[in-house]
């Protein structure tokens, strides 16, 4: 007699889709999966690629090329150079090139540390509810406003040796002498650079601070001080951890901003050619005028390295994401 074979049930059929469900999922999220998850993707990131390549690729791309070609005065490309484009961007006659080298790393280091100091006290009296608060927070915010041409050029007006308002106020008071040009002499000119970079560094950077202190819980604040924290320990060992990646965001902004930080050099710095105020940013642009694309171009590679360098020195010394 022919043996009876049981009905499959519901249960038993549900239970069977589900296992090849799971099992054509599981085979569908390989490689197959992940290309059409990309291909799904590429419409939307395609434009965004397309402007890293042209903006950022393309012209670094360019710049290392020319450093090691042979380029005349006019731009004409006259073969191969090797490293020739380098050595005399480091050895060209009448560069201080280790003045300036020590100028860009102070330039870096002061500007970005000061504007960092600055911002955090800024950042934490804005953080305070008092009157008047909004119009505060909106005048700080003010000089981003404005570009940073017209910044240095208020700068420079008023620190005119002939008509400034801030040089006759200076030496009204005795703090300058009435011979006394802070932009026509190179190294006063820098310092006065450095002044303005902070100055048009700290709306970014405090609000950044700002936007950091907003996340510190209050419940803790107040727990801490219940506990007997002071104001001084509390702020470094809570509120300052929390503002790691804050900082960090606004440190290597700041980095990579006042580092390729032309026009304040520019305008601030009168005196003409080469001297021991400038920067290796300006410097490349002397070069371009003077020596061509081929020395500017390598000064350029040799510019971008040594930005990377600081940065590199920036996150190994203080690890500004180290979590605590």
């Amino acid at each position: 007699m022919a043996e009876l074979t049981a009905a499959p049930t519901p249960s038993a059929i549900a239970a069977g889709d589900q296992s090849g469900d799971t099992g054509g999922g599981a085979r569908g999220s390989g490689s197959g999966g992940g290309l059409r998850r990309l291909a799904a993707a590429a419409p939307w990131l395609l434009p965004a690629v397309i402007l890293i390549a042209g903006v950022v690729l393309y012209p670094a791309y360019l710049m290392i090329y020319n450093a090691f070609r042979k380029y005349s005065k006019y731009g004409f490309d006259q073969g191969a150079a090797g490293w020739d484009n380098f050595k005399l961007a480091l050895t060209f006659p009448g560069v201080p090139i280790g003045r300036i080298l020590i100028n860009t790393v102070v330039w870096v280091v002061v500007v970005v540390a000061g504007t960092l100091l600055i911002s955090l006290a800024l950042a934490q009296f804005l953080n305070k509810t008092f009157r008047g608060r909004k119009l505060v927070r909106l005048a700080v915010i003010v000089p981003w406003a404005a570009s940073v041409v017209m910044t240095s050029s208020i700068f420079l007006n008023a620190l005119n040796p002939n008509y400034g308002l801030a040089t006759r106020l200076l030496r009204s008071i005795g703090l300058l002498g009435q011979d006394t040009a802070l932009t026509q002499q190179p190294m006063t000119a820098f310092w006065v650079a450095v002044v303005v970079a902070i100055f048009v560094s700290l709306p970014f950077t405090t609000y950044t601070l700002l936007a950091g202190l907003q996340a510190v819980p209050h419940d803790v604040l107040e727990a801490a001080h219940v506990d007997g924290a002071g104001s001084a320990a509390i702020y470094r060992r809570i509120v300052l951890p929390i503002l790691r990646p804050a900082i960090a965001v606004a440190a290597l902004v700041n980095i990579i901003n006042v580092f390729n930080s032309l026009p304040i050099l520019q305008i601030l710095n009168q005196t003409a050619g080469y001297n021991e105020g400038l920067t290796t940013t300006p410097l490349v642009f002397l070069y371009k005028n003077n020596l061509g694309p081929g020395v500017s171009s390598a000064l350029s590679v040799i510019n971008f390295g040594f930005c990377l360098v600081i940065i590199a020195i920036y996150l190994i010394v203080v690890k500004p994401t180290k979590q605590q």
